[in-house]
This record gives C-alpha cells, structure tokens and sequence, in this order.
C-alpha cells in the first residue's frame, strides 16, 4: 500500500518536518561520496549494530570504542539506497506535516526522535545477535503513523496498491490504513523470530513496531489539551476523499 494523500489539514509551514527531510537526504548524499572503506566505516560507526551490544568486544576490531549509544540515534538518519530514502521520506512528509501543525514544532520533534530511539531498541531486542547494520528512519516514520491515527483517526488516507499491473486506487480511513500496516508489521516480525532471517539485513519489523507503539503513547501523551481548530473548508480533492 503506498500512501500519496491525506485530508488531515496542515495550516501552518510544517518547518520541523521540512528539516528532518533536508538532514536525512544531506546524510544519504554525504554516503553517497564516500569511497568504499569510508562508507564501510560510516556504517559501522553510526549504523545501529546489535551484536555490538551483545558482544562488545567485537568493537575494538573496528577502532571503535563499546559502551557508544549514538547509534541508537544516529541510524534513524541514514538510508541504504534511493527507493528507501524517497519512501521514507515521503511518508514523514505526507504524515508529518499534518501531525506537525496539531501537536506543535517541539512536541513534534521530540515524538520523532523518541520514536525513532524506541524502534532502534526493539530492534536490538528482537536481533541481539545480528553483525548486520541496521539503518533507516522507518522506526521514528511508525512513531508519526501511530501518532497520526491517534491524532486523526477519522481522516481519509488515499494509496495505490498494484494489482499485479494495475494499480487501485483506494481512499481508506487512517485508522483502517495504520492498522492493516501495524498488522503486516507484527505478522512479519514474528514470522521471522528465531530463523534465520532475523539474523540477517532485510526489513527491520521490530524497530517499526516499537516506533508505532511509541508514537502512540508520546501522541496521547504529548497532545495539546485544547480541542483542535474547526476543520477548515476542504478543496475538491477533499471533498472526493470524504464522499
């Protein structure tokens, strides 16, 4: 399912999700023109690598020193190639900005990075003894999908989804639209526990599904006290997504 609208109103400039952007795609062009040994490195050193923490001695053989927690931060702004990136992206722009003008700039920063930290721990949890880097800011972008469906469960989430080379379009609510990617992430975290794929690269279920949780409770928590402003009049597509 791949989203490409939303009729959640978004007033105000959403500047927090415009520099989030800005800094992933600065980060992922940095990667981009580094040498081979310097990517390697890079990697090594920001991505997020489990077996690190498990067996921390395994750092010296990288000049790195055990006990660094930046990673757990640092790998929710780096990408391992172009598609990752765009749909990343997009989504944080698609869901964020919306979510941004509800909960405020600084309440909403504070719910992505919150986000982000807790998918890089369920993460870890769930793959503590993988060599394998994991990176991407797909753990903080749950955060602001399940912070989205607390935040605007009633509001229309338009996506395609291919039929084999059809596409179908579909207007679903956000909280049908979450909940169907909550459930494919949960069904394949767990498919996944104790095999060998867990070991491995790949899709990182766990640090979605932490995130998701995350941006739920820090939404709840974090929300203003005040009833949201009256809807204002909506334009024509809206007017299709609410029909």
């Amino acid at each position: 399912m791949i989203p490409f609208r939303t009729s959640a109103p978004a007033d105000s400039s959403p500047a927090v999700t415009m520099s989030l952007i800005v800094v992933n795609i600065a980060v992922f062009t940095l990667q981009l023109g580094m040498s081979h040994e310097e990517s390697l490195r890079f990697l090594y050193t920001y991505a997020l690598v489990p077996r690190f923490y498990s067996e921390p001695q395994l750092t010296y053989l990288f000049g790195l020193e055990p006990g660094n927690y930046l990673p757990f931060i640092s790998n929710t702004f780096m990408h391992g190639g172009f598609l990752h990136i765009i749909l990343n992206m997009w989504t944080l722009w698609l869901f964020g900005a919306p979510l941004e003008d509800r909960l405020g700039r600084w309440r909403f920063l504070l719910l992505y990075l919150a986000s982000g930290l807790v998918g890089s721990i369920g993460h870890l949890t769930f793959n503590w003894d993988s060599p394998v880097p994991a990176l991407g800011a797909s753990g903080a972008i749950a955060g602001v999908l399940g912070a989205f469906t607390l935040t605007f469960p009633k509001a229309r989430v338009l996506i395609v989804q291919p039929i084999f080379f059809f596409p179908l379009v579909l207007p679903l609510p956000a909280l049908w639209y979450t909940g169907i990617w909550f459930a494919i992430q949960v069904w394949q975290g767990t498919s996944e526990l104790g095999t060998q794929a867990s070991q491995g690269g790949g899709i990182a279920w766990w640090a979605h599904i932490g995130g998701f949780g995350a941006g739920l409770l820090a939404a709840w928590l974090l929300a203003p006290r005040t009833p949201p402003p009256p809807p204002r009049e909506p334009g024509p597509w809206e007017l299709r997504l609410r029909e």
